[in-house]
């Protein structure tokens, strides 16, 4: 199970800077146990990275970097230090019983994608309620 501390941290500091196409990718990889998600380490050698650095390899402000983009991603745009993150801590740690880490993490990021989902329905379907009542 994840910490309070990490499922905090998702909440305000990931989640709200992770792009669909980010978010996308690590449920991905998650859900395929992928030897590509890798724990004790930033970067291994790409396409080999933690969760923080493919979060970063699909965000814009961060996409063109290599081997540094899951730190660049972390300081500069989640506002979070990468060497005291609770999230990267804590996955890191879990390499030995990483299943049940993978699937806890896997049911937030999912839980994030219906709720985006969800919310960009009601924006859409708001809308063309009001254009066909025009």
């Amino acid at each position: 199970m994840l910490s309070q501390e990490s499922i905090r941290e998702l909440k305000y500091s990931w989640l709200p800077n992770v792009t669909d196409i980010g978010l996308d990718r690590l449920i991905d990889l998650l859900e395929k146990g992928s030897p590509l998600l890798i724990h004790g380490s930033f970067t291994r050698s790409v396409p080999m990275g933690c969760l923080a650095t493919h979060i970063a390899w699909n965000h814009p402000r961060t996409a063109k970097q290599t081997l540094d983009a899951g730190i660049c991603w972390l300081n500069h745009v989640a506002g979070l230090n990468p060497a005291t993150s609770h999230v990267i801590r804590e996955w890191d740690r879990s390499a030995e019983c990483d299943y049940e880490i993978r699937c806890a993490l896997a049911d937030i990021f999912k839980a994030e994608r219906r709720s985006r989902l969800q919310l960009n329905t009601k924006v859409v379907g708001n809308r063309l309620d009001d254009l066909v009542a025009v």
